[in-house]
C-alpha cells in the first residue's frame, strides 16, 4: 500500500516511540515545527524531515502532505502510541476503502487510571475517543486534500482544524469511515489552568459558524457547548460590578447572587464526575469562577476578528510572490480575440469572478443553500493548488446597495462556496450600485488591486477569469491578463472584445498556466 505517514512535531519526547512503532514504513514525513530548532530531532534518523512553518498544526500538516506523493496520506500526532500491528492495520483499512471513501479514521483509546475517577483534564482528553475526524490518527486520499486545498491555516490551534477539513471533504458526498486500526493517546501533563487556556477555541467556533453555517456542530459530531450559560454568568458578574460601582447595592447583590449561582452550578458539574479530591475540588472551584468570562472573552475576540480572518488567505496555496529575479520575462504570444498581449510563463495569482464563474449565477443570492459550483470548478481549483498558484475572488455585489442583500449574507454565501470548493484565498467584493462612482466595481480595477496587495503580488502579474465583459475590462484596467468564460448571459459583443476566450473554467485555468514554447 502506497501511503505517506505525516507526523507534525514540536519535539516531544514521545516522538521517538512513535517513530519506533513505524519502523519499516516506506514513507514517513516528519514535520519539524519547532519555532527555533536547536539541533536534529531525536530518533529521526532515516526519516524524511521537512521544516514546518511554526504557525500551528494545520500549517504543519499542509507542509507534510505536500512534501509527499503517495495516493493516501495518514496523519499521526507525535504523542500517540501506535501498536505493533498498526501499520499492517492501516494498509488493510486503506485497501478496504470503497471508491466514494475519501478518509479512514483510526480508533483512539485514552487510557485512564483504574483506581479512581478521571480528573476534568483526563475527561477532556478522553473526548478524543468520540471525536469525529480527529487527526491524531486519520488517513485521507491525496486527491481529496488537493480538491479542498488541505487544512485551513486560519485555525491556528489544535482545535477545529480537523472538523473543518472533514466537513469540506464530505460536503460533496464523499465519506469518511471508521477503520479497524487504533492508537493509544495518553493524557499528557498539563498546567492547573489548562481549562482556561482551552477557552481560546471559542474564537475558532465563531469561524466554524461563519464557514459552515448554523448546523455545523451536528454535521461534525461536536456536542453543544455551554455558551449561553457562560454568557449569562459573565453578564451577571459584569452587571454586579457595574451596579456596585454606581452605588446600587441591591442590584449588585442580585446580580452577584446570579453570578455565584451560575459559578456554583458549573463547578458542581465539573466536580461530580471527578475524583473529588481536595485538590481537584479546589481547582474546579477556582477555575469555574473565571471560565465563563474567559470563554465569553474569546468568543468576542472571534467575533471582532472574524472579518479579518475571512479575508485572510487560508494557506491552501503559497501566497508569497516570486522574487523579481525569479520571475520569467514576458513572452509575446498570440491570443484569441481582437488584440494580442504579452504574458509571463506562470501567473503570480489567478483571481476569479464569483457568480457565473465559480458558481451558478443566482441573482442577488443571499442563501448558502442555493450555492452550486459550476461543472469543473473543483477540478480547476485542484489543478491550481497542485501547481502552487495562489487564488482570490473579486465580485460585484450591488445587491447590498439595492437593499436586497446584507454583507453578512454575502459572507455566508462565500463561506459555503469555500466549504464546497476549498479555501480560495482573499475575497473582495464591491457593495456599491452601478451609479455610485466607486473605484471598486468592475470594470474598475479596485478589487483586483485589493486582492493582489493582500496576496503580495503585482496586479499586472495576475490572471482574472470571469464570465462577462466587466471582468476582462477590470483586468485590462489593472494591467492584468483577462480570460473570458462565456455563459448564456454573456453578450456576443463581450466575447468579440475579449483578448482571450475559453470554453469552460477548466480550459481557462489550463490556458492561464500554459508555458510559452
Amino acid at each position: 500500500m502506497n501511503v505517506d505517514i505525516v507526523i507534525p512535531t514540536s519535539g516531544r519526547p514521545s516522538l521517538s516511540r512513535v517513530l519506533a512503532a513505524l519502523a519499516g514504513a516506506p514513507s514517513v514525513v516528519l514535520v519539524d515545527d519547532r519555532p527555533q530548532p536547536d539541533g536534529p530531532l531525536a530518533g529521526a534518523e532515516g526519516v524524511h524531515v521537512v521544516r514546518g512553518p511554526a504557525r500551528g498544526p494545520a500549517a504543519a500538516r499542509n507542509a507534510g502532505w505536500r512534501a509527499g506523493s503517495a495516493p493516501w496520506v495518514a496523519f499521526l500526532d507525535d504523542d500517540v502510541e501506535p501498536g505493533d500491528d498498526w501499520l499492517a492495520a492501516l494498509y488493510a483499512d486503506l485497501a478496504a476503502a470503497e471508491d466514494d471513501v475519501d478518509g479512514v479514521q483510526g480508533r483512539i483509546v485514552v487510557p485512564l487510571p483504574a483506581d479512581r475517577r478521571p480528573t476534568d483534564w483526563e475527561r477532556a482528553t478522553q473526548g478524543l475517543e468520540r471525536a469525529r475526524w480527529a487527526t491524531a490518527d486519520i488517513a485521507y486520499r491525496r486527491s481529496a486534500l488537493e480538491r479542498v486545498g488541505g487544512f485551513d491555516e486560519r485555525f491556528p490551534r489544535a482545535y477545529r482544524e480537523d472538523a473543518d477539513l472533514g466537513l469540506r471533504v464530505t460536503a460533496s458526498g464523499e465519506r469518511i469511515v471508521l477503520g479497524a486500526r487504533g492508537v493509544r493517546h495518553p493524557v499528557r501533563p498539563a498546567p492547573a489552568t489548562i481549562s482556561l487556556a482551552k477557552q481560546a477555541g471559542n474564537a475558532d467556533d465563531v469561524l466554524m459558524r461563519a464557514l459552515h453555517g448554523r448546523g455545523w456542530r451536528e454535521r461534525a459530531g461536536v456536542p453543544a457547548g455551554r455558551r449561553p450559560r457562560h454568557l449569562a454568568v459573565t453578564a451577571a458578574g459584569a452587571g454586579a460590578l457595574a451596579a456596585l460601582a454606581a452605588g446600587r447595592r441591591r442590584t449588585a447583590a442580585a446580580a452577584g447572587a446570579a453570578w455565584l449561582a451560575g459559578t456554583a452550578e458549573l463547578a458542581a458539574a465539573r466536580i461530580a464526575p471527578g475524583p473529588r479530591t481536595p485538590r481537584e475540588i479546589a481547582l474546579m472551584t477556582a477555575t469555574s469562577a473565571a471560565l465563563p468570562a474567559a470563554a465569553t472573552a474569546w468568543w468576542l475576540v472571534g467575533l471582532a476578528t472574524l472579518r479579518r480572518r475571512l479575508g485572510t488567505p487560508s494557506g491552501a496555496v503559497p501566497t508569497a510572490p516570486p522574487s523579481p529575479a525569479a520571475r520569467p520575462a514576458a513572452v509575446a504570444r498570440p491570443v484569441l480575440g481582437a488584440a494580442s498581449r504579452e504574458r509571463p510563463e506562470r501567473p503570480a495569482a489567478i483571481l476569479f469572478d464569483r457568480d457565473g464563474t465559480l458558481v451558478a449565477d443566482v441573482p442577488y443570492n443571499g442563501d448558502p443553500a442555493r450555492v452550486r459550483p459550476v461543472p469543473g470548478a473543483a477540478a480547476a481549483l485542484a489543478r491550481l493548488r497542485a501547481a502552487g498558484v495562489p487564488t482570490g475572488v473579486v465580485s460585484n455585489q450591488s445587491g447590498i446597495a439595492r437593499g436586497l442583500l446584507t454583507e453578512a449574507q454575502v459572507r455566508a454565501v462565500n463561506a459555503r462556496i469555500e466549504a464546497l470548493l476549498g479555501p480560495l484565498g482573499p475575497w473582495a467584493w464591491c457593495p456599491h450600485a452601478p451609479g455610485d462612482g466607486c473605484d471598486c466595481r468592475k470594470p474598475a480595477p479596485g478589487l483586483i488591486h485589493d486582492v493582489a496587495a493582500r496576496l503580495g503580488v503585482e496586479p499586472g502579474a495576475c490572471v482574472v477569469i470571469g464570465d462577462i465583459g466587466a471582468d476582462v475590462e477590470a483586468a485590462r484596467a489593472a494591467g492584468a491578463r483577462g480570460i473570458l468564460v462565456p455563459t448564456p448571459r454573456t453578450r456576443r459583443a463581450e466575447v468579440d472584445a475579449a483578448d482571450e476566450v475559453a470554453r469552460d473554467l477548466e480550459a481557462a485555468v489550463e490556458r492561464a498556466l500554459e508555458v510559452p514554447a
